[in-house]
């Protein structure tokens, strides 16, 4: 009943969700037959479907080297997570981690789910990254070797200024943006972007994700993870997990606020970063994530939920932008549309309002004198056709039977 009222109420997402199944099922096909790269791929999809869908429509070469890319830099993840791994275990490897890359035999065993699966049998990626070119392993192995720096400097010291941040989220992903930008270019298919450009593209979303993740951080067992700034949250509570108590609801409102207004600051960046992409396949895998955090930040700013479970984006809304997502004009559009919802969410009695307008007017701008903002479809939907509830039903249904069939073809 929960999906039925949800396409009752936004039957514009029925078509856009119907054809994200489709390329899910479709991504599933084209599954390589070798046992590693099958692992890989089909790992991928379990620890991020979303990614899984976006990677498929580039070459195959390009494919597969950012697919071993992500899951090195995945596992990485997954050891400096793991917060039951003792600090003298955990760093070591976090240093040498790029070299466990050229080892089939390595393994460590850590993290939950599909994060151990991944980690138990670690050999299935080392043995796809082998067969990668020259060029891709060593965009990888100098990628993860700084990025296991910066996680092994961070074990040690907690994110104290707001320069302290900018380091973290740009050694867990601004070094992601710069790595992407190298495997673009030995693909043939990108010229490099300038590390600046790179690292915003990476912050933008990290600080997306660590705003979106505060709940979830901070009831981590058997040690919470801490990642907004004390120089940040400090003004509004003595502890950062007092911001998830109902009493303090006023003042964790107003840091998130604040933290969601330092995140905007990347924005105009990560715009002309995209804005310099020649292969379409290319733009659309690096700006469907981007156009999913400014949607996701309009849903997270000036909401109390963050601090009470999970916020984020419509399915029905995260198949549009998947969809529609295609060019620059598509962009700015979207940029423009998430940015006016978080706007029109501002209170004038909130402390950091005039920063916070003051960067919303700048993207604003940005995306008016692009002058494609009459090109494209509003993800503002202010008035459209009337469907008629019956016709919606029917049409659920004759999908379902349409992906049930489909189902029963595979088995």
């Amino acid at each position: 009943m929960g999906i039925l009222r949800a396409i009752l109420k936004h039957p514009e997402d029925i078509y856009p969700l119907l054809k994200l199944k489709v390329a899910a099922q479709y991504a599933e096909k084209q599954i390589p037959s070798q046992p590693h790269w099958a692992f890989c791929y089909i790992m991928l999809h379990k620890v991020s479907r979303s990614f899984s869908l976006v990677i498929q429509q580039l070459p195959v070469e390009l494919r597969d080297a950012i697919c071993i890319f992500y899951l090195v830099l995945r596992a990485l993840d997954t050891v400096e997570d793991d917060t039951s791994v003792a600090t003298e275990v955990k760093v070591p490897i976090l240093m040498s981690f790029h070299r466990h890359v050229y080892d089939r035999e390595w393994h460590f065993s850590c993290g939950t789910k599909d994060y151990k699966v991944l980690m138990d049998q670690f050999h299935h990626v080392s043995t796809a990254f082998l067969e990668l070119g020259k060029q891709y392993k060593e965009a990888i192995e100098d990628i993860t070797m700084r990025m296991g720096a910066g996680m092994a400097k961070f074990i040690y010291k907690e994110v104290e200024s707001i320069d302290d941040y900018d380091e973290y989220c740009h050694h867990v992903a601004g070094l992601v943006g710069l790595g992407l930008s190298k495997l673009f270019h030995a693909s043939g298919k990108e010229d490099v972007a300038s590390d600046s450009l790179c690292n915003s593209m990476g912050l933008f979303l990290q600080k997306t994700n660590i705003i979106r993740d505060y709940l979830e951080d901070i009831n981590e067992v058997p040690k919470c993870r801490m990642f907004w700034p004390r120089q940040i949250w400090s003004k509004y509570v003595d502890k950062l997990e007092d911001l998830k108590y109902e009493e303090n609801s006023v003042k964790a409102v107003q840091c998130l606020n604040e933290m969601v207004t330092n995140a905007l600051s990347h924005i105009e960046d990560c715009l002309t970063f995209l804005s310099t992409l020649r292969d379409p396949a290319i733009f659309r895998f690096c700006a469907i994530p981007q156009v999913m955090a400014i949607g996701t930040l309009a849903k997270c700013y000036n909401n109390i939920e963050v601090f009470r479970g999970v916020v984020k984006m419509r399915r029905g809304l995260t198949a549009q932008v998947i969809d529609r997502t295609r060019n620059m004009a598509d962009v700015y559009g979207a940029f423009f549309d998430f940015s006016c919802i978080l706007k029109s969410k501002v209170e004038f009695k909130d402390p950091h309002v005039a920063k916070t307008l003051k960067r919303l007017e700048v993207i604003l701008r940005t995306c008016k004198n692009s002058g494609t903002l009459n090109k494209r479809k509003s993800f503002v939907i202010k008035s459209g056709p009337n469907y008629n509830s019956t016709f919606v039903v029917v049409l659920v249904v004759l999908v379902a039977i349409l992906l049930g069939y489909q189902s029963g073809n595979r088995i």
